[in-house]
């Protein structure tokens, strides 16, 4: 028996049970392990995501860690037992981003894990077997559900290209941020100092590798070689540029809510600054994080902070927009798969 979340269609959802899916030719059958919620899952269910970034019904879920179940037709037989992640755009593999490698980036179409394909809040996950990295034996699986954020935050340190004995900054301190200060902290900077208007996340800022953390205003404003973006909330682009020194380098990988938001152009231009965006991440990106988690660069599992049951779903999602809430994670393990037939679970 296999159960999954399904989103029926903006704020109404579901717990549906089934045989477990069949792999077909080239896919594999991954039992999940855990998956992590973050805001794009809510907007998901809020029916917030921009038109075109989602289809209903849909099985949420693109961050996740699992093991490999069974294999279809043509798919290396090796696979089944390992420990694996795996990346979530499903590009056309045609057009001209996807064979420079970044599917993410497909030309013809968009088309993602948990957003328009079944995703992972389930017990089970079918994905092209090509997606998936293999994590090394042993790992910590509740660790590695976070190795997709994990890759997008590798996709804007290789934008940064953060050199030793720079200046750094992270604006935002939330999951993205201290996987930021992770994998920054290793390029031997001179400062990295976190910013972030909550005062609670100071300390855990400190211990994700910042050598200062500073509210909002309390920074130098051109004070910094590179500044990475990983709030998405109201001036924050805005207040990265302002951190950059002239010459330096931006990159940005939150998404305002408010479209108007703006950067001040006069300084990019003024200060002659880099400037980049990421949006998801590639396979360069995953590589990136799975090598960066494997050597203990990358230490994911202290940002957990709630586990819950697939049947949890609804207190998983409040949970994770909670600002005292690292990151959530629901955990098919804990709690017992039905018997049979069809589970309906209350509406939020």
């Amino acid at each position: 028996m296999s159960r999954a979340v399904l989103v029926e269609a903006p704020g109404r959802w579901r717990i549906d049970a089934g045989d477990p899916p069949e792999p077909g030719r080239g896919e594999a059958r991954v039992r999940i392990a855990a998956a992590g919620l973050c805001g794009s899952d809510r907007e998901l269910f809020d029916g917030a995501r921009p038109e075109g970034f989602s289809r209903y019904p849909v099985v949420p879920g693109h961050e996740w860690s699992g093991t490999v179940e069974a294999v279809g037709p043509d798919t290396d037989p090796s696979l089944v037992g390992a420990p694996v992640v795996g990346e979530g755009f499903r590009g056309c593999m045609a057009c001209g981003r996807c064979r420079e490698g970044a599917p993410n980036l497909c030309a013809a179409r968009y088309d993602e894990t948990g957003f328009t394909r079944p995703g992972a809040f389930a017990d089970h996950l079918l994905v092209p077997a090509r997606l998936l990295h293999v994590l090394p034996p042993g790992a910590d699986l509740r660790a590695a559900a976070l190795l997709e954020p994990a890759a997008v935050i590798a996709g804007a340190v290789r934008h940064a290209a953060p050199r030793p004995g720079e200046t750094v900054a992270v604006v935002g301190a939330g999951t993205l941020g201290m996987l930021a200060l992770q994998f920054l902290a290793a390029s031997s900077p001179a400062r990295l100092v976190a910013i972030d208007p909550r005062v609670e996340r100071g300390e855990p800022a400190l211990d994700a590798g910042a050598t200062a953390f500073s509210r909002p205003g309390e920074a130098p404003e051109g004070a910094f070689d590179v500044v990475v973006e990983t709030a998405g909330a109201s001036g924050t682009a805005g207040s990265a540029v302002r951190l950059a020194r002239r010459g330096g380098r931006v990159v940005l990988t939150g998404i305002p809510a408010d479209p108007a938001d703006a950067v001040p152009t006069s300084l990019l231009v003024t200060r002659a600054l880099a400037m980049h965006t990421v949006f998801g991440s590639g396979p360069a990106d995953w590589t990136y994080a799975v090598r960066a988690f494997a050597s203990g660069v990358l230490r994911p599992a202290s940002l957990i902070t709630h586990e819950l049951p697939l049947t949890a779903f609804a207190a998983a999602l409040e949970l994770s927009g909670s600002p005292d809430a690292g990151k959530v994670l629901l955990r098919p393990d804990l709690d017992t798969p039905p018997t049979g037939g069809r589970t309906d679970a209350p509406l939020l």
